[in-house]
């Protein structure tokens, strides 16, 4: 099929980096594109270059005819002083996104009820919100929006477990089939799971090219080895071509003056396609100060944050070498947990027992480690841990860390306030790794990391010997870095999960389902009644089942509809066919809208 949006041959320079050279791709109807690559590396470019937001300097960008595109930036700003509604439903009347399914799951999946009450109500302005509620209320409103290309930059930022899970689940169904009628998804996320469950297929951004793979992340990952792999071979045969040739120039200034041009043609062409550097980034192991037998035991304790209440009368004890992954909702407290095991917060009642030789070290979310050294240079900032370290048995001097790290050159005197966000990560965690600890925390540590430095940090921590805690909505970092993963599910109450990520979901599940029965009980007044309506108990239960009959028969509306735009697709030539379509897809219109006519009146 034609794609619906294309490069042609585009090229693109920003400042004195080439992001694009020559790069000729599309997104075809029914297609799911994950993006990879490093951070810097264009990704986020060539998305705004295909959505139409970022200029190419060459070559052109290529829309077929009447085909829609949105997309979701991660710097998109929501209007100061506009309301929920206004964001999330723009012009949309209550009639009009009531009776469409597909809005009522998404308001349900990301606002948590058709009435935003979670966010203050349809009325409410955004004035105050965090960044995770402003993110989900510009997520509903593209999803809403359901453009023929959807493009999405890190759309699982600020979202908890749960929510990367619901996203995940509706993208998948609603952009299903690669060569269907529906439409195509980009992606940029550095989400390995949620690139495994979305995906069909992987771009990977590197040296201004665009590599495409077949899959999601895990298929990318294989093909990346098998072409690296082959390309190793390649390059082995070709280096030693390129020794046999330099050294047959060598051969002293007599003979040198008599070899044939083209021999010498040829040794300066194998020199000239050489690939320019690029900085490489490795992530080093550091020494671990050694951990005694006892390292946290809270007993008893209770917690609290304000007026709420985060642990309730909890024991837990954590031993050397537990590796630990916490989830939970956002504002359950799982930040406030580490503080508390650092003795930053202090425990409404019960005790913290720290064992002696403990040193703990916290990757924190915002970054403040590096404040005190904000004006430093990068050299410094090492220097300042330690000017000489110990990695594989060898003494490396802060300068060749640093180089290590991928400063090389002049960004070694850069200034660590004028680093990009993931320079500074990365900064961050090898500071504290240095200072030896032998407990680490890590504290939502994939912000602002791309897929090839976590790879590299969750190598490193492989072979590490002390306790760690992580604290994620990765479930793929989660269940790769830790062992075992509790749950703060926001009642008090720390669970373990001997499931996993999958088990907390569905206690998620079974308790909102508990919340919902509750709700509708209470709704319903101490004698039966019901408080906003004056229909009898019998007439609301049958209102209800109706709902249900009604949402199952719309769903199979739109899979009926999706069957038959595929059928439409591939009989395009065919008249006769494409006419017995028309009319079965008319039929199909006319069922739903009765259907929605129904289902408004229940």
């Amino acid at each position: 099929m034609a794609p619906l949006v294309a490069l042609d041959r585009a090229s693109l320079t920003l400042g004195i980096q080439t992001l694009l050279d020559r790069v000729s791709l599309g997104v075809s109807a029914g297609e799911r594109i994950g993006v990879v690559g490093r951070n810097g590396g264009g990704k986020s470019t060539l998305m705004r270059t295909l959505a139409g937001r970022q200029p190419v300097d060459s070559g052109r960008v290529v829309r077929s005819a009447g085909v829609s595109v949105a997309m979701l930036d991660q710097g998109d700003e929501l209007p100061a002083g506009a309301t929920v509604g206004e964001i999330v439903l723009g012009s949309l009347a209550e009639h009009e996104w009531a009776g469409q399914a597909r809005v009522r799951e998404i308001l349900t999946g990301l606002l948590g009820d058709l009435d935003a009450s979670a966010f203050g109500g349809w009325a409410n302005t955004v004035e105050g919100m965090s960044g995770g509620e402003r993110r989900r209320l510009a997520l509903a409103r593209v999803l809403i929006e359901d453009p023929d290309v959807l493009m999405l930059d890190e759309p699982t930022n600020h979202l908890d477990v749960e929510g990367v899970a619901w996203l995940a689940a509706y993208l998948a169904g609603r952009r299903a089939v690669p060569g269907s009628a529906s439409g195509g998804l980009l992606v940029v996320t550095h989400d390995r799971w949620f690139l495994d469950a979305v995906s069909t297929r992987t771009w990977e951004v590197a040296d201004a090219q665009v590599n495409a793979y077949d899959g999601g992340y895990a298929a990318y990952v294989l093909a990346k080895a098998e072409r690296d792999r082959v390309a190793a071979v390649t390059q082995e045969r070709r280096a030693n071509l390129m020794r046999k040739e330099l050294a047959w120039l060598r051969r002293g200034p007599p003979a040198r003056t008599s070899k044939p041009k083209f021999r010498m043609d040829a040794a300066a062409a194998l020199v000239a396609a050489e690939p320019e550097p690029r900085d490489s980034v490795e992530l080093a192991r550091f020494a671990t100060t050694r951990l005694g037998k006892d390292v946290f035991d809270l007993v008893d304790a209770t917690l609290d944050l304000g007026e709420r209440r985060i642990l309730d009368d909890i024991t837990w004890r954590i031993g050397p070498g537990d590796r630990f992954g916490i989830v939970g909702v956002n504002g359950a407290g799982k930040s406030t947990l580490l503080s508390a095991l650092l003795g930053e917060v202090r425990l409404r009642a019960g005790r913290l027992k720290t064992g002696k030789t403990v040193q703990a070290a916290r990757l924190s979310q915002d970054l403040r480690e590096l404040d005190a050294v904000a004006g430093m240079s990068v050299i410094d900032a090492i220097s300042a841990v330690r000017s000489f370290t110990a990695i594989g048995g060898k003494e490396v001097s802060a300068s060749q860390l640093a180089t290590r790290l991928g400063f090389t050159g002049g960004r070694q005197q850069a200034r660590v306030s004028d680093l990009s966000g993931g320079e500074r990560r990365r900064l961050q965690f090898v500071r504290l790794l240095m200072d030896e600890p032998n407990v680490l925390m890590l504290d939502e540590p994939t912000n602002d990391l791309d897929i090839e430095t976590l790879t590299s940090m969750e190598d490193v921590l492989d072979g590490w010997a002390g306790t760690l805690l992580v604290v994620s909505h990765d479930r793929y970092l989660l269940e790769r870095m830790t062992d075992r993963q509790v749950a703060m599910l926001g009642d008090g109450s720390l669970r373990d999960l001997p499931g996993g990520v999958e088990q907390y979901l569905e206690l998620r599940r079974a308790r909102e389902g508990r919340k919902a029965s509750a709700s509708a009980a209470q709704s319903a007044g101490p004698t039966g009644s019901a408080v906003r309506t004056d229909a009898s108990p019998a007439r609301q239960r049958d209102a209800r089942k109706a709902l249900d009959r009604l949402d199952r028969q719309l769903a199979q509306i739109a899979r009926q509809e999706d069957e038959v735009h595929t059928q439409m697709v591939a009989a395009a030539t065919d008249a006769t066919v494409m006419t017995r379509l028309s009319g079965e897809l008319s039929a199909l219109h006319a069922r739903r809208a009765a259907l929605e006519d129904q289902w408004l009146e229940a």
